[in-house]
């Protein structure tokens, strides 16, 4: 069973979130005998042939331009129809609008899935023009795979889809990520404490930084900022205005570090307010390794992780002053902290692995590539 993923991009050129899930996925599909090739753009030189990346294969093609957040190819027609002829399913990752002009403009005649990642919240404008495309295509594949209940729940776009929509939860492991270095360990506690809160990920606008900044005012619990992106000098700016000297900036972290301050700290914040906040794989990771979570209630895949008084606190999403309230409140109780983050960690092997992920995947294509053989007509 040959399975092609098909996204804008792909390990080892960007390390986001989406990028981590497809190669979970890859991965552990892989492991249970699959054979998987991932085909995205790239900025910069393109391979000329295949790259082994682990258990799977990277296919590559130049990005011409990039247009709301959107990356363009030429080059990506060919390689896809190429690709897609050889594979048994497609497995797309939404939303990248450009992906669904390659699925019709290449018409492969094979059973394809969505994983779908978010709704389009930013681009409202463009939505316009581009949302009778997404509808045709959405309509047009076998199953469309939702990473939280919570997300199939609230969504308006997977509402009209209900009867081809799943969730499969994304699952991480420990095993996948190195241990908490003695070295690291002591250097970063030698620089924010014994006791601090701790925020990891991409610095963009839908994360809340500006609501926790805001927050932190008036306090002195220390509040560690890892991570950088497109709004770090304005969120810089912020904490100088407002005084709030507790906030400190780490910066973009290596694995080894991350796991070093996840290791140490009091409790995962994330503050993301907005729908674009689909999932959050380093709130999981917090989970992961037993920490207590503060998070927004914007009905997506954070509440699914972080359930409300059991693994931790939520909150209303933008309120500073909630925020200030759920952080002192774990501050100062301690031992309610640490059974939450128990809980938390019983929770992650119950649900969030990704052995767990990969199997309802594989299990899924199966069903669809058994389907495809008996002749049963694709969507």
């Amino acid at each position: 069973m040959r399975i092609l993923h098909f996204y804008k991009t792909a390990r080892p050129d960007s390390m986001g979130g989406i990028e981590q899930v497809i190669h979970l996925i890859a991965t552990g599909t892989a492991r249970l005998g699959a054979e998987v090739d991932v085909l995205a753009l790239t900025r910069g030189p393109a391979p000329q042939e295949p790259q082994q990346y682990g258990l799977y294969r990277n296919h590559r093609v130049k990005q011409n331009f990039e247009l709301a957040s959107t990356g363009f190819s030429l080059l990506a027609f060919g390689a896809f129809s190429r690709l897609a002829r050889q594979a048994d399913l497609i497995h797309y990752h939404f939303p990248w609008p450009f992906m669904d002009v390659v699925h019709f403009a290449t018409r492969p005649r094979k059973p394809a899935i969505v994983t779908y990642h978010s709704d389009i919240v930013q681009q409202k404008h463009l939505m316009r023009f581009y949302a009778p495309l997404q509808r045709r295509f959405l309509a047009n594949v076998e199953r469309i795979a939702a990473t939280s209940p919570n997300y199939v729940a609230t969504s308006p776009v997977l509402a009209r889809f209900s009867s081809k929509v799943i969730a499969i939860p994304i699952g991480i492991d420990r095993d996948a990520y190195p241990p908490a270095a003695p070295d690291r360990l002591a250097y970063w506690r030698s620089r924010f404490g014994p006791r601090f809160f701790l925020f990891v990920g991409v610095l963009r606008y839908y994360k809340g930084l500006h609501i926790l900044i805001e927050a932190c005012r008036d306090t002195s619990f220390p509040v560690v900022i890892a991570g950088a992106g497109p709004i770090e000098a304005r969120l810089k700016e912020q904490a100088a205005r407002l005084g709030a000297r507790n906030v400190h900036f780490a910066g973009h972290v290596s694995e080894t570090d991350k796991v070093a301050l996840l290791t140490l700290c009091e409790a995962v914040l994330f503050p993301s307010h907005l729908r674009s906040e689909a999932f959050g794989v380093s709130l999981l990771e917090g989970a992961m390794l037993g920490k207590p979570m503060i998070s927004s209630e914007i009905g997506t895949g954070t509440t699914f992780i972080n359930v409300a008084g059991e693994t931790g606190l939520v909150i209303p999403p933008g309120d500073a002053n909630a925020l200030r309230h759920a952080m002192r409140s774990l501050w100062e109780d301690p031992r309610a902290a640490t059974a939450m983050g128990e809980r938390a960690a019983r929770r992650h092997q119950q649900i969030f692995t990704s052995e767990r992920m990969a199997r309802a995947y594989f299990d899924l294509y199966q069903e669809l590539c058994r389907d495809a053989r008996q002749g049963h007509n694709l969507a």
